[in-house]
């Protein structure tokens, strides 16, 4: 019956202009692979003479229309005309994993595997896996033809065509080798929210993942996961005419050394998994396929993975706060709120000395504080000064250096300004993480690209930046004014899946700006935004000014969730999410908008423990230092008024 049904619809649906309009012919060869719980299916459709096409639907409902399959080689076209040879038996895939870093600490995975086999007119062969889970849809091609004994990619030609009347949420690709010293990419633009589908992207580059849709009652987000360093990370292309989004390729500027911009292998080429999150805006937003389609961790001692909390001068301070009292002062801090590192940013080499860290080492090792150490990664492909620089080019240095300030004490490294999204790039990021894992030092990747799933595969990765993070609302008004609705965009898009270094939260002043959102807004980025180490932003100055129910909620603030899950929200207007560690739930929510926002809560997956919340105090308007703090009604419902650009979180006992 869902066979036919789809078939139906597959063959039958009316595509947008620029899709590939099917109709019902004795050569269509289709067939159907659905989720464990029967609502979502993926059709595969080859017509003789004609490319390999793919839909997938929702309660029988196109969310893609049929859209292209298929990779160009050199010597092999597996793009074009294809037939289908074989489609394997369907195999069940269940994993079951635990996470060190991200929204939720045990995992279960379930979906349904089909491989399906198909060559060219030259007999050349490539393999299709789709899975399709209860969340969505994922696949990814293996070519192990051995007519080709080197692989090397000259275009994924993937689609994903969206019916018309779909409205996107899209942040653009910044042009390689742009901006400050030349360090774009990086991850670090605005949001287009709630655009139609087809808009062109502003920037040539196209459009990052994640890629956020909706189309009638389905929400969907494209992604990719799987990256083991052999495939270049990918994009969607700046033009997507008629609603057909392509796979778009690094920019040539952001290959390593001029070379290594796309996939080139000996042997089999595996492209990491195509991502499509979907069902309602609470089950993409609870989706952990991000994660469920890495490959597994590798080991690393568990004893030395250590999430957590971070005092960190450079945010308000900025470059004159590199130095030896300032940083005393921060260990201070940070053993004050009961935080457990410490982060020195760039030319500590030079403004401290390496002799002078190892001394700041000690002296935080007495007050239970962790040291990280800056580095800059790069060569010669930008234009920054900060040091150190070029002593991670190569494993030898890597070893090096890692071994030297492992000795001294150092629990971890934040490494800056990378060149974008090549294959060289990414097998560079890939063999940083194994030589940290080997010197047993946690990784945060600053100037960066996605993530993509790499925290589960590597567990001493704590987080990546990969987002027009908190730095950014300190050097410019403008951002500032953005902020609150682009934090507002974040839950559903970078930090759906990845661990994400905004460096949240000030309660002071900002210098040379002026403020947009509130103090409740504030400390609710604590909790909605997930890192592996939350480097806030906020000096001792300003903590100060916090009542000490909001310094001791700081203090307690678990490092890690067991769970996580969608409550309320709209992207880029407001969110509302809720963790749990143990039998406590932590509830979040901000307001982006210039209006009062009241909601009516369902907390009953909460239990029916007792509930507090802190919000903004009644004079915000004019303090927004303003907090205040009361019981709530235990039960089920919680009607929460949130003030424009402010916020609240609700701890509740289960």
């Amino acid at each position: 019956m869902v066979k036919n049904f789809i078939s139906a619809l597959a063959v039958g649906v009316m595509a947008a202009p620029g899709a590939m309009a099917l109709s019902p012919t004795s050569d269509t060869n289709l067939t159907v692979l659905a989720s464990p719980d029967r609502h979502i299916t993926v059709s595969v459709i080859a017509r003789t003479g004609k490319p390999l096409m793919y839909t997938v639907a929702r309660d029988g409902k196109p969310v893609l229309l049929p859209s292209a399959l298929g990779l160009q080689l050199q010597g092999a076209d597996l793009s074009g005309a294809l037939t289908i040879t074989n489609a394997s038996q369907d195999k069940a895939i269940t994993d079951d994993y635990r996470m060190a870093v991200g929204k939720k600490r045990d995992i279960s995975y379930r979906a349904n595997e089909r491989t399906w086999t198909v060559q060219n007119a030259q007999n050349q062969k490539m393999d299709i896996v789709f899975r399709v889970s209860n969340d969505g849809v994922a696949f990814r091609y293996v070519v192990a033809e051995p007519s080709l004994p080197r692989k090397t990619l000259v275009q994924e030609r993937t689609t994903f065509a969206f019916p018309a009347g779909a409205k996107a949420w899209l942040q653009p690709m910044s042009v390689a080798q742009t901006g400050w010293e030349r360090t774009n990419p990086s991850y670090e633009e605005h949001y287009r929210m709630d655009i139609a589908v087809g808009t062109t992207s502003p920037s040539p580059a196209g459009w990052v993942f994640p890629a956020l849709y909706q189309s009638g009652e389905t929400w969907v987000a494209l992604s990719e996961a799987g990256m083991d360093g052999s495939y270049q990370a990918s994009r969607l292309a700046a033009d997507s005419r008629d609603g057909v989004y392509r796979i778009g390729n690094p920019m040539p500027a952001e290959a390593y050394g001029g070379k290594g911009l796309l996939a080139d292998v000996a042997g089999t080429l595996t492209t990491p998994w195509r991502l499509i999150a979907l069902g309602s805006l609470a089950t993409v937003t609870n989706s952990t396929l991000g994660t469920d389609l890495a490959a597994p961790a590798i080991k690393f001692d568990a004893q030395l993975v250590k999430p957590g909390h971070a005092s960190w001068s450079w945010a308000l301070l900025k470059d004159d706060g590199t130095v030896y009292d300032v940083q005393k002062k921060f260990i201070d801090y940070a053993a004050d709120m009961h935080w457990d590192y410490t982060l020195i940013d760039a030319d500590w080499d030079q403004k401290i000395g390496y002799e002078k860290v190892k001394q700041l080492a000690d002296y935080a090792a007495t007050k239970n504080v962790g040291l990280l150490l800056w580095y800059n990664s790069s060569g010669p492909w930008n234009g920054t000064k900060y040091s150190p620089k070029g002593k991670l080019l190569t494993h030898e240095q890597r070893v090096a250096e890692f071994k030297r300030i492992r000795a001294m004490g150092i629990k971890g490294v934040k490494i800056d300004f990378f060149n974008g999204d090549s294959q060289a790039m990414m097998a560079y990021y890939v063999d940083i993480l194994n030589d940290a894992a080997a010197a047993g030092l946690l990784v945060n990747f600053h100037g960066s690209t996605l993530p993509r799933g790499w925290h589960r595969t590597w567990p001493n990765l704590m987080t990546m930046e990969s987002v027009k993070g908190f730095e950014f609302t300190s050097f410019e008004q403008k951002d500032e004014d953005a902020m609150p609705t682009h934090v507002a965009m974040l839950p559903f898009t970078r930090n759906l899946f990845d661990p994400m270094d905004f460096t949240p939260m000030v309660f002071g002043d900002i210098p040379n700006i002026k403020r947009t959102s509130s103090n409740g807004f504030e400390l609710a980025t604590s909790v909605l935004m997930v890192s592996g180490i939350q480097h806030f932003a906020e000096r001792p100055e300003g903590m100060a000014t916090a009542p000490a129910y909001v310094k001791d909620f700081l203090r307690e603030l678990p490092r890690s969730w067991d769970d996580s899950r969608y409550v309320d929200g709209y992207p880029g207007k407001y969110a509302v999410i809720a963790r749990r560690a143990g039998d406590t739930w932590y509830i979040a929510g901000i307001n982006a908008t210039g209006e009062d926002k009241t909601l009516t809560l369902d907390l009953s997956f909460a239990g029916s423990g007792a509930a507090r919340i802190i919000s903004d105090g009644e004079a915000v308007t004019g303090n927004p230092a303003s907090f205040s703090q009361r019981s709530i009604d235990a039960g089920e419902k919680a009607v929460v008024t949130i003030k424009p650009h402010g916020g609240f979180v609700i701890t509740k006992k289960q």
